[in-house]
């Protein structure tokens, strides 16, 4: 029997960032999400595609830099004019996300969305897709619905859902409501958080009505919503390019979280269904290390076609876009990363810092490796 629900769904995949933690392997030409960085044969933003489509029928949209639309395009040959939202600057997730949930609302006021970052590393796929169902029909009783990744350790680096009671709702019987929104906690919180049970990581991950999303937008961002309508409106017209380049400059940077997410579970208006799947936002070199199984050589994670690697009671991460000769030789947990005009050397321990050398890299007018 077809499912109506997920008839009415969309899918939205906003590709932005550079991953700044990942440099000089992400750069702002080449972000990681255009990379494979788990050495499954397949870029991160082909393999999100690639579980998405099937749950939307290939009602999937991507939103991504005008610099990137040929890459994303080379990767992802299946998207049309209609499925490829360019932003001329990056302007956070409250504008792209925003602009993708009016655009979708324009086309059908009855439709669902699911917003899903490029970048993150899923699976089994299966239980994913199921999670995602749940979310659906959560979200068609009017609810935004957040999908929580049951935590497997205590991190500093992510923020946590504090779930509340079950909602009861036919088809979604993992579905709660959301009590509240925590920012990224310490290290003695974050422990108190795992043990408790009752909070989730926050992903990041979103599925609404666009209608709902959009009246939430409306009611605390009402000039970035303006914006974004006058453009969703003028999308599928002749006047798209000049309306979208007279508004989108103008528009307000402000993450989704802030713009929808925090006041609308204030509101009441938030569920989340916990996702018992596994998941990475490959956040850095130590999470490469994670996702990939250390090579032949020892405990040495070693990625590049072209990487040659000698290891000698070595153990680590090494990426290689070069021809050259590594040799380690008595050192631990390191990470080298070589490509034809940068190469960091740090540690796993301080792989979280790498942003603080392209900052500081930016800052002294360096951008011609960034």
């Amino acid at each position: 029997m077809t499912d109506a629900v997920l008839q009415r769904f969309y899918c939205v995949i906003p590709a932005g960032g550079t991953g700044t933690r990942l440099w000089p392997l992400s750069r702002a030409n080449a972000p990681k999400f255009l990379h494979d960085l788990t050495g499954s044969g397949s870029t991160l933003i082909r393999a999100t595609y690639d579980r998405l489509a099937e749950l939307a029928d290939h009602r999937v949209m991507v939103v991504t830099g005008n610099a990137h639309r040929d890459a994303v395009l080379e990767q992802l040959p299946e998207l049309d004019d209609n499925s490829l939202v360019l932003e001329s600057e990056p302007k956070d997730s409250g504008a792209a996300i925003g602009l993708a949930a009016a655009i979708l609302y324009h086309r059908d006021p009855k439709s669902i969305m699911g917003s899903f970052a490029a970048d993150q590393v899923i699976g089994p796929v299966p239980v994913f897709q199921d999670t995602v169902k749940e979310a659906v029909h959560a979200a068609a009783t009017g609810k935004i619905v957040t999908i929580g990744i049951t935590p497997t350790y205590a991190s500093t680096g992510f923020g946590y859902i504090r779930q509340g009671e079950e909602l009861g709702i036919e088809n979604a019987p993992h579905a709660k409501n959301v009590a509240e929104f925590v920012e990224k906690p310490s290290e003695e919180v974050a422990k108190k958080y795992v043990e408790s049970g009752q909070y989730l990581w926050n992903a990041g991950m979103f599925v609404a009505p666009t209608k709902l999303m959009l009246q939430h937008l409306e009611q605390n961002e009402p000039e970035l919503y303006a914006g974004l309508i006058e453009i969703a409106e003028a999308w599928d017209t002749p006047q798209r390019n000049e309306t979208t380049a007279r508004i989108w400059p103008t528009l307000k940077k402000i993450a989704i979280d802030y713009a929808v997410a925090e006041p609308a579970a204030a509101a009441g208006d938030v569920a989340v269904v916990p996702g018992r799947f596994t998941w990475d936002d490959v956040g850095d070199f130590a999470a490469i290390g994670r996702l990939n199984p250390a090579a032949e050589l020892g405990g040495l994670t070693v990625l590049g076609d072209k990487a040659r690697v000698y290891a000698d009671q070595a153990s680590g991460v090494v990426v290689s876009d070069t021809h050259r000769v590594i040799a380690l030789i008595g050192i631990d947990d390191v990470v080298i990363v070589d490509t034809p005009d940068a190469l960091l050397v740090t540690t796993k321990e301080h792989s979280q810092s790498v942003k603080k050398a392209v900052e500081a890299l930016k800052a002294q007018g360096d951008t011609d490796v960034l």
